[in-house]
């Protein structure tokens, strides 16, 4: 069963590649393969994808969000702070997948993470 598993991630990756090899800028794809890539420890590979989409679509929220996550999965922590502080200023607002999202584990102890936090925290 694992095997098959790990042979269908195969598959997938290998058909979306395929797919962004015909065309460069499919964005939906290089999500797609981002996503797929760290998801499967490819983490380099979904930096590099997630780099490109933010280059494909620079003012998508979370797009740089998705980078600033690769980022923060790499240990490049002020990198990763700079990307979510973009996505955050191009409207990225969900607080509470934000506080949860283990990509971002690495940056849960820094005062700069702890203020976009309090930033996005809602208002009671």
């Amino acid at each position: 069963m694992a095997k098959e598993r790990s042979h269908d991630h195969e598959f997938e990756i290998r058909f979306f590649e395929s797919v962004l090899g015909r065309d460069p800028g499919y964005t939906e794809v290089v999500e797609i393969l981002g996503s797929l890539y760290t998801k499967h420890g490819r983490i380099a590979d979904g930096l590099k994808m997630d780099r490109r989409l933010v280059k494909l679509q620079p003012a998508n929220a979370t797009a740089h969000y998705n980078l600033a996550c690769s980022l923060a999965l790499s240990r490049r922590k002020s990198d990763a702070l700079r990307s979510l502080r973009n996505a955050i200023d191009l409207g990225y607002r969900d607080f509470d997948w934000m506080q949860q999202d283990p990509d971002l584990e690495a940056l849960k102890a820094h005062p700069e993470f702890l203020s976009l936090l309090d930033q996005l925290k809602p208002q009671s």
